[in-house]
């Protein structure tokens, strides 16, 4: 049974205390829709499993977006923090790939204005390398083999209370208020170079 991590933060400048407490309560949310998920798979006949319509498929799709719902909110959170420059292997990383760390913010900040869900930055384990993904829904927009480092969530509701329709705005603040360590924290646990 999958589990809601509780929310740590300190007061960040911008988002409020009631921006990321409706934040967390949609992440709980997916918690429970995954647990409801997963307590019907025993009830399901997998002899009538259909990729047009079954109840094992929807179950299925259901597991995949609650449960990518889940992993991305959390490292969303782990991810905000109060106002920190991007330091370390990260940086380097950044540095290499992107020529340079105004090069990969433009980029980031540009693929976070178009498209609805997600900003990934993620190690891509075949080619070595950073790589920006976005993605507009939970379920879609994934690149398989790729190691998340640093993720954004662009929906309107991580940061309609405090921005309403500024989302350039919010996604400027979340460039200044990253957590690097974090994404320092991660390339060192897979040992990526």
């Amino acid at each position: 049974m999958a589990e809601a991590k509780p929310l740590e933060y300190k007061k960040l400048e911008f988002l409020s205390e009631k921006q990321l407490v409706e934040h967390y309560t949609l992440y709980n949310g997916y918690v429970n829709k995954l647990n409801e998920a997963r307590s019907n798979l025993p009830n399901i006949d997998f002899t009538k499993a259909n990729q047009t319509f079954s109840e094992l498929r929807s179950i299925k799709r259901a597991e995949t977006f609650a449960l990518n719902g889940i992993k991305l909110h959390e490292s969303y959170f782990e991810n905000i923090s109060e106002a920190k420059k991007p330091e370390g292997k990260i940086l380097r990383m950044i540095e290499h790939g992107f020529n340079s760390y105004e090069d990969f913010k433009k980029e980031f900040m540009a693929t976070a204005l178009a498209v609805r869900g997600w900003v990934v930055l993620a190690y891509d384990l075949d080619e070595c390398g950073l790589r920006i993904i976005g993605s507009d829904a939970h379920d879609n927009g994934a690149v398989w083999n790729c190691v998340a480092l640093i993720i954004l969530d662009v929906y309107e509701h991580a940061y309609f209370l405090d921005y309403g329709t500024a989302r350039k705005a919010y996604v400027e603040k979340f460039m200044d208020n990253l957590n690097w360590d974090a994404a320092n924290k991660i390339l060192e646990k897979f040992t990526l170079k």
